[in-house]
C-alpha cells in the first residue's frame, strides 16, 4: 500500500465533528500550502445550480484569483469545475496557455503577481462538489510527488466534506448535496444584484447576471462591488447602459 503523502497525513488529522465548514476549508487550504511548495490556496463549493460559494482563500491574491474567475466566468477554477478534471497551469504566461483563459490571464498579469495555477476538483462519482484553487508566485509544474500526492488529497477531502455534513455519496447522475446550495459573502449579494437587474430590465436571471457581468469587465471592476452599487440603488441597469 502506497504511503499517504504530507498534505493526505494533514488532512486526516483533520477532527471530523465539531469543525464548521469554514475552519475545515481553512485547514486544507494551509496543508496544501504547506506541503506543495506553493504560494497561496482556495476552496470553493458548488451546487447543481451554478452557485459557487468560496470557503476559504488563504489570503488577498488568492481572493482576488476567485473574484477575477467569478467576475470574468473564466479561468483554472471554472474550466475545473465544468470539467471534473485537474486543470494544472505552470505558467500563465506562456501564449498557448494565455489564450485558454484571454481575460483571466490579462488580469492576472495585471493585478497580482500570480504566474502557476493549480485548480483540483473535488469530484464524487461524474458530480464536482467543489475545487480547490492554488497558486504560485513563479512558473514551474508541480513535480510528479506533489501531483500525486495532491490528486490523493482532493479524494481524501472529499470524503472529509461528505462526512462532515452526514451526506452519503450522491447518486450518478444526482443532484449535489442542498448544504452546498446556499450561497454565502459576495456571492449572495450578486444573486440578490441579479434579482434587482432582473426587475429593472425586464429580462431573464441569465441575462441579468450577464449584464452584471458585461458591466464589471467594462467598468474594469469586481462583481462583488457592481453587486453591492445595485443593492444599495447607486446603479440603476437600463436597456440602453453600456
Amino acid at each position: 500500500m502506497t504511503e499517504p503523502g504530507a498534505v493526505t497525513r494533514s488532512l486526516l488529522a483533520i477532527p471530523g465533528n465539531g469543525t464548521d465548514s469554514s475552519t475545515w476549508a481553512g485547514q486544507i487550504c494551509a496543508a496544501c500550502i504547506d506541503g506543495l511548495d506553493i504560494d497561496g490556496a482556495a476552496l470553493s463549493v458548488l451546487s447543481g445550480s451554478t452557485a459557487r460559494r468560496t470557503l476559504c482563500a488563504s489570503g488577498p491574491v488568492a481572493e482576488r484569483l476567485e473574484e477575477l474567475q467569478f467576475s470574468l466566468n473564466e479561468g483554472v477554477c471554472m474550466e475545473a469545475a465544468a470539467t471534473g478534471r485537474p486543470v494544472l497551469v505552470p505558467d500563465l504566461r506562456e501564449a498557448t496557455e494565455a489564450a485558454r483563459w484571454p481575460l483571466f490571464a490579462a488580469a492576472v498579469a495585471e493585478r497580482t503577481t500570480v504566474t502557476a495555477l493549480f485548480a483540483l476538483p473535488l469530484q464524487c462519482g461524474v458530480i464536482n462538489l467543489g475545487v480547490i484553487d492554488l497558486h504560485r508566485n513563479r512558473a514551474g509544474a508541480l513535480s510528479p510527488q506533489q501531483q500525486r500526492d495532491a490528486l490523493d488529497a482532493t479524494e481524501t477531502a472529499t470524503e472529509l466534506m461528505l462526512g462532515m455534513h452526514g451526506a452519503p455519496r450522491p447518486p450518478a447522475g444526482g443532484p449535489a448535496p442542498q448544504w452546498l446550495d446556499t450561497p454565502a459573502g459576495s456571492r449572495t449579494e450578486v444573486h440578490q444584484a441579479t434579482g434587482v437587474v432582473l426587475a429593472q430590465l425586464g429580462i431573464s436571471a441569465v441575462d441579468a447576471l450577464a449584464r452584471l457581468r458585461g458591466y464589471a469587465f467594462a467598468h474594469d471592476r469586481l462583481m462583488g462591488d457592481v453587486a453591492r452599487d445595485v443593492i444599495d440603488r447607486r446603479l440603476a441597469f437600463t436597456d440602453d447602459m453600456s
